[in-house]
């Protein structure tokens, strides 16, 4: 899931950048009203956090242009203004939620997913292959009945083979898709291998039915059985 986060002080954004990527996101960074609002129009996302004191175009502006352009991504407003007025204008511009700085940033990730709960109901929350379930928004998967405990770049790269489910997925799909380091100078291959083969050992230890294949000198593929 990706998360666009408009904020042009530099350490907030980086600190919120760097506990999103933790809990398995996708981060992308704008420092402007502007850049954000240029974004938000470019590519997809499936929460927008959003400042509201930003330079050139505040984010009250930014909002109401791409709620009168039809964009329905779900809107996290950050600010420090936390007079009852403020908050009533920020929910009548547009916006889903509303967080007062300083925020405690579980509060922040509660929120988030409050948002994604809403803004994907007409998404599949929950994939699955097997016994095997992925929970998208509380990030919990589990096999059997029983949870496993997944690192946020095994969940991401469990994530990436569920959507892929039954079809053969490369090391070069995953280094993009996965890792986004395409245009790495050395590939990523020892390292894809070894995330793989820690995956595997947490979805398929003791049990019967192996999901997670190896196809010599293609890829991998997650499915039921072998390929």
């Amino acid at each position: 899931m990706r998360i666009l986060v408009v904020e042009d002080e530099r350490k907030v954004a980086r600190a919120l950048k760097e506990g999103l990527e933790a809990e398995g996101y996708q981060v992308v960074v704008a420092e402007s009203g502007e850049e954000g609002f240029f974004l938000s129009h470019q590519e997809t996302f499936d929460v927008i956090v959003l400042d509201l004191m930003l330079p050139g175009r505040s984010g009250t502006e930014v909002l109401e242009t791409l709620r009168r352009r039809g964009v329905q991504t779900p809107v996290l407003i950050l600010t420090a203004r936390d007079a009852v007025e403020d908050r009533v204008q920020g929910l009548d511009t547009g916006a889903d939620d509303y967080l007062v700085k300083p925020f405690a940033f579980p509060e922040l990730l509660a929120r988030i997913r409050a948002l994604l709960r809403r803004g994907r109901q007409d998404q599949a929350l929950r994939l699955k292959v097997s016994d095997l379930e992925m929970d998208l928004v509380t990030r919990r998967v589990t096999r059997g009945g029983s949870q496993l405990e997944l690192t946020a770049r095994e969940f991401g790269l469990l994530e990436y083979l569920l959507r892929h489910q039954r079809q053969v997925v490369s090391r070069e799909m995953l280094a993009r898709d996965v890792w986004q380091e395409a245009s790495r100078a050395t590939p990523l291959d020892n390292v894809i291998d070894v995330h793989m083969a820690r995956l595997r050992k947490k979805i398929d230890a003791d049990l019967g039915v192996k999901l997670l294949h190896t196809v010599r000198g293609v890829g991998f593929v997650l499915q039921e059985g072998e390929p």
